[in-house]
């Protein structure tokens, strides 16, 4: 659930942004008033309807709920400590849960850095989000999606923002000219951007918390330290593997706290499965959802004695990937850097959003969508898709078609000739099509 509940503060935040721009349109309706309570509160609310819901399918399915930290006690027997209130107080209680089957979907947890102090200044992701109050300054440690999307919020509703990454740019994974465009326009949240640079020590002050830094790379010069009044910890996230005892129950976790499955999500415990972050990357909730389809139907197929659901296996070619920061940035399927890299020559179809008549209407022309097609011999022309990307309002919302075209083999002829509606900005993904055919009459020709 805290991606919704970011998504629902990302939503405000996006909102605030966008009456900002409206004032260079002639309708200005001054600067905005935050009630940081009343916003907490929507947050809040919004959890409630999905909480309230998935426990009324639950009921309606005849699922039975146990609140608690679970813990294996043997092959067929968990160990439940319950919890209660709005916490995870618990209670005392305990229970002991026996099973034919099992599927484990434990996830993980934010990394914490050994030498950060223990202070309420002091957040992971979860602490971001209780939004206890806005910041002056505010530091994010690592430069991955969570921790730029949470910075979005707290920069949108005041803060300045700092942000040091140990590698060479932000938001790995992405084609650098994708993140080229958001970086752009989000320049003026940020005092620094310091890339190749590691965080090496962290003291409370009672002015705020003073972050000492180093250079990543030998010889490298590293920036004075700096006090912040809040420090975000987004340096990944670790499985939790090791803390469900899944020894007990003969089931083998990693050194690092993963479980690894086979295709079925089955562990090396045949009445066992496991999905989600506890089972590796990437750690995203689309993926984890889909796992626990895969399970759950080979795991009732066996139950029932029914083959064909027995049979399932996870089969998915491509994962989506979404940075719901503003502009968006959405990828799937293979990256231009990661082909490159592979030495897969692909032809690459690009159309910028400033010839799409609906961004420019929006005023939000900047964004681009790049579709790779293969440009093997073997595919003698007629290449079909392997990946995608785009960087632009609602680029999440998208990318969702250029996954489905990679799943159906789709070529850039299926795509370019399936007719997008107008103007819309969704219809630069079947321009971007066209551009790779060489057959897009919506930017200038391309010199022979």
């Amino acid at each position: 659930m805290g991606g919704i509940r970011l998504k629902a503060l990302l939503h405000v935040a996006a909102v605030m942004d966008e009456v900002s721009h409206m004032a260079d349109l002639g309708i200005d309706f001054g600067a905005p008033k935050v009630d940081i309570n009343k916003l907490r509160t929507h947050k809040e609310k919004v959890i409630g309807k999905l909480t309230g819901g998935l426990a009324a399918m639950a009921k309606m399915r005849k699922v039975t709920t146990v609140r608690g930290y679970a813990a294996f006690v043997g092959p067929n027997h968990v160990e439940v400590q319950e919890t209660s209130g709005t916490g995870q107080e618990k209670t005392g209680s305990k229970q002991t849960i026996a099973f034919k089957k099992c599927i484990i979907a434990a996830g993980s947890q934010a990394v914490h850095l050994p030498f950060l102090p223990d202070d309420p200044r002091v957040v992971d992701s979860t602490g971001a989000l209780e939004l206890k109050e806005v910041p002056k300054r505010m530091l994010i440690l690592g430069g991955g999606i969570i921790g730029l999307e949470m910075g979005t919020v707290y920069s949108t509703l005041g803060a300045r923002l700092d942000v040091v990454e140990m590698l060479d740019g932000l938001m790995q994974g992405a084609d650098r000219d994708l993140v080229k465009v958001w970086q752009k326009m989000n320049a003026k949240r940020f005092d620094n951007i310091m890339l190749k640079i590691k965080t090496v020590a962290a003291r409370s002050q009672p002015e705020g918390i003073e972050v000492t830094f180093e250079s990543a790379e030998p010889g490298g010069k590293a920036p004075e330290p700096q006090v912040y009044d809040l420090v975000l910890q987004a340096v990944g996230r670790t499985p939790n593997g090791k803390k469900i005892a899944a020894d007990k129950a003969g089931v083998v976790v990693t050194d690092r706290g993963f479980i690894n499955v086979d295709i079925q999500m089955r562990t090396n415990v045949p009445h066992i499965f496991a999905i989600g972050d506890i089972v590796g990357q990437p750690m995203l909730a689309h993926k984890a959802v889909y796992e626990a389809h895969v399970a759950a139907e080979v795991l009732a197929g066996e139950l029932q004695g029914n083959a064909e659901l027995a049979s399932g296996a996870f089969n998915a070619r491509v994962i989506p990937n979404v940075a719901s920061t503003d502009p968006a940035v959405a990828a799937v399927g293979l990256t231009e850097d990661q082909a490159k890299a592979q030495g897969i020559k692909v032809k690459k179809g690009l159309f910028p959003w400033s010839a799409l008549g609906r961004a420019i209407a929006n005023g939000r022309d900047e964004g681009v969508t790049k579709l790779l097609f293969d440009d093997s011999p073997e595919a003698h022309g007629h290449g079909k898709i392997l990946g995608g990307g785009m960087v632009g309002t609602h680029a999440g919302d998208m990318i969702g078609e250029i996954a489905l075209a990679i799943e159906m083999g789709a070529d850039a002829v299926d795509i370019g000739k399936t007719i997008h509606p107008h103007p819309t900005l969704g219809e630069s993904i079947g321009m971007a099509a066209e551009v790779a055919h060489g057959s897009c009459t919506d930017l200038p020709p391309s010199k022979r």
